[in-house]
Order: structure tokens, then sequence, then C-alpha cells
């Protein structure tokens, strides 16, 4: 199915899934941002394996699935300089963009129709063509998964809210540096959306039809 081919849930939402900033550089173990916890919390809570789990569910049940990825053109031409978040990234040359480190975790790779939208601050709104994919598609709940719950997660999530989308964050799929600072951002998300999981947002709906199996991995 083509990706903003939405089916209307049973509560009459358009939901989406949004996977954030799940790269190699992030998550994977050799990555370079992934040795400050994110790998570790991604290995020791399963969150790859529970946002891989929320993709299958979502591709179900027609819901669409959009990909936001951070990273700079080759030089950092794009690079904040009074950023500490991103301070390390041209140092070392971290978050290039079309290298490995930016690709998506092969665990829970894009197919071919799915949006990348590429992003290179925080919000995934800023600078991008993420709300034009939104309105097109008629999308008015945003499910969220992805790194880092205090940054980038809770970044969306007030920007979601400030333009009238219901948010869920599917806290299983979600993942900070550390446990402390993951189960913090939470306590503010519960605030302005519905802290939820993967189980009660998605509901397991049996096997995923043979048509609607993974294409492969982008390289």
């Amino acid at each position: 199915m083509d990706w903003a081919e939405t089916s209307e849930q049973g509560s009459g939402e358009r939901p989406a899934l949004l996977v954030l900033d799940l790269i190699n550089e992030i998550v994977h173990p050799d990555g370079k941002y992934a040795a400050d916890g994110y790998g570790a919390q991604a290995r020791d809570r399963g969150v790859l394996e529970r946002a891989a789990e929320a993709v299958r569910r979502a591709r179900a049940a027609r819901i669409p699935v959009i990909y936001v990825v951070v990273g700079f053109s080759p030089g950092h031409p794009e690079w904040p300089a009074g950023s500490p978040v991103f301070e390390k990234a041209k140092d070392d040359g971290r978050l290039v963009l079309g290298s490995w480190a930016t690709q998506v975790h092969d665990s829970l790779a894009p197919r071919p129709k799915e949006p990348v939208v590429v992003k290179h601050r925080i919000s995934p709104f800023h600078g991008t063509n993420l709300e034009v994919l939104l309105r097109t598609a008629g999308i008015d709940t945003l499910l969220l998964t992805g790194v880092s719950t205090e940054l980038v997660v809770l970044g969306t999530a007030h920007a979601a809210h400030d333009r009238d989308y219901r948010v869920r964050v599917l806290e299983d799929a979600t993942l900070a540096g550390d446990a402390e600072i993951h189960e913090a951002a939470l306590k503010i998300l519960s605030r302005i959306s519905t802290v939820t999981t993967v189980d009660e947002a998605l509901p397991a709906a049996g096997p995923v039809p043979a048509a609607a199996e993974p294409q492969g991995t982008r390289s």
C-alpha cells in the first residue's frame, strides 16, 4: 500500500507512527553517541525490538510509518555552533548524512515508499516537510517512538501538541541516555501527551500478511 493510505481507527482517529532518530550513530553498539548510554539503554530495555514491533503492527493496521533522521551534510554546513547537544558532531565527523551513521538501524529499516524526514535540529518540525506530510495524509494523532526521551521525543510532543495533534508516547519504544532521565522526561510528557506502551497503543492483530513483510533494508 501507499504510505498515505491510512485507515481510520475505531476511535475515529487517524494516527501515524513516528520513528525518531533510531539511527546507527545513536543506538548501534558501534555508534559514537551510543557510547553516551544510548546503546546500553537500547540493549538493556529492548527498545529496538519494541520499536520494530510497533512498526510491524502499524504496517499491519495500515497506519503510516514516518522516519525522522538527524544529520548534517558533509562538512556540517547546517551545524549549530552554539548548541551543547551538537557540539561534538562537527569535531569528530558525527551524523553525516548519507553515511552508515545516519542510516536507520537495520532492525526497523524503512520500506521504499515510507517517508524519511531529515532534520538538522532537535525538533522534527523545524525546517522540514513533516507537517506537510501529516496534513496531506489527514493525520491527527502521533504515536512517538525513538530517542531521546528528554530531547527529541519531548520536543516532538511539545511541537505536535501546539499544532493540535493528539500525542501518544510509546514508553517501551523510547529511551534516554540513562533510566533516571528517561523517567523524568516521561513525567513531563504526561502533562502534554498520553504515555502508553506498544501493546496498548497498537494491539496485536495476528501475523502480518505476506504482502506486508519487510522488503529488505536500505544500504
